[in-house]
Parts: structure tokens; C-alpha cells; sequence
């Protein structure tokens, strides 16, 4: 199970909240939980997945319902000497950009884009979580991406 959700609840909770070194405690707490509790799963209920994912969701919350934390000088990440820095740090300015326009948008907006490139869920499986039809996920994923690029594009212009 860790190895084969291990990248995609990395990947949600780094749309959820930009940022890959709290993404990585919020995997672990996420893990941790699941662990703890895995004797309450029960396969006649659902799927091993959005059980994961719904423990994903809840420590999601928890986390954004903190105050806000400053970082301190001393823990930010040193720079490597690595030759592709530039396109990593591009990456890293493209997510963080991203993750800016996000903030923006509605919550649930927010957690359907998580879902669908993040943990690269189906529409099915997000629309099971979600507790909306298949059609309403794709459209409104859709609505949302549209939304993303205009933003985008007028932050670029």
C-alpha cells in the first residue's frame, strides 16, 4: 500500500499546500494514521484508496486550519551546484506560482484539482470521494482549468 500511494498522496498534498517539505510530514502523518487505524478498514465498505484519501483530506484540513507559521532563515533548503538548476528552479517558481493562483479559488475547486493531477485520480474515483457525479467532476474540473490558464496567462502578460 505505501509503495503504490506513496507518490500520489506526495502529490496531492503538494497541491494542497505548495509546499514539497510540508507535503512530505503530511504523506508521513497520513501513513502514520492509516497505520494506526487499519484495523477499523473494512473492504466490504470501500476501497483500500479512498480510504487513504480520505485520511489524506482530513490531515490536509487540520494542517490549513493551523495558524500560519513563518520559516526561519536558517530552514530554508541550501542550493545545489546541480547543472539543471535553472529548470528546477523554473519548476519550483511554475508550482509556486500555481499554487499562488489556487489560493484564490474556492475550496472545493482546490481539492478537486488535488485529487486529479496531484494524486492523478479518474474523475470516477474523485467523483466517489467528492460525492458527485462523474459528469459534474469533469465539468467542473474543466471550468477550473480554464480558470487557471486565463489566470495565468494574465499574470504573464
Amino acid at each position: 500500500m505505501y509503495d503504490a500511494f506513496l507518490p500520489r498522496l506526495f502529490y496531492f498534498f503538494c497541491y494542497k499546500v505548495g509546499d514539497p517539505q510540508v507535503a512530505e510530514e503530511l504523506t508521513a502523518v497520513t501513513f502514520e494514521k492509516a497505520w494506526r487505524s487499519r484495523r477499523g478498514f473494512c473492504k466490504d465498505r470501500g476501497q483500500v484508496q479512498a480510504w487513504l484519501f480520505g485520511i489524506a483530506r482530513h490531515v490536509a484540513g487540520d494542517y490549513l486550519r493551523k495558524p500560519f507559521r513563518e520559516v526561519a532563515l536558517d530552514e530554508m533548503p541550501e542550493l545545489s551546484d546541480n547543472p539543471s538548476l535553472d529548470e528546477d528552479l523554473q519548476r519550483q517558481l511554475d508550482f509556486q506560482k500555481v499554487s499562488r493562483i489556487l489560493s484564490t479559488f474556492p475550496e472545493r475547486d482546490r481539492e478537486l484539482i488535488s485529487l486529479k493531477y496531484g494524486a492523478e485520480l479518474t474523475n470516477r474515483e474523485i467523483a466517489g470521494l467528492a460525492g458527485l457525479s462523474e459528469s459534474n467532476v469533469g465539468t467542473i474540473l474543466s471550468r477550473v482549468v480554464s480558470k487557471l490558464r486565463k489566470e495565468w496567462e494574465q499574470d504573464h502578460g
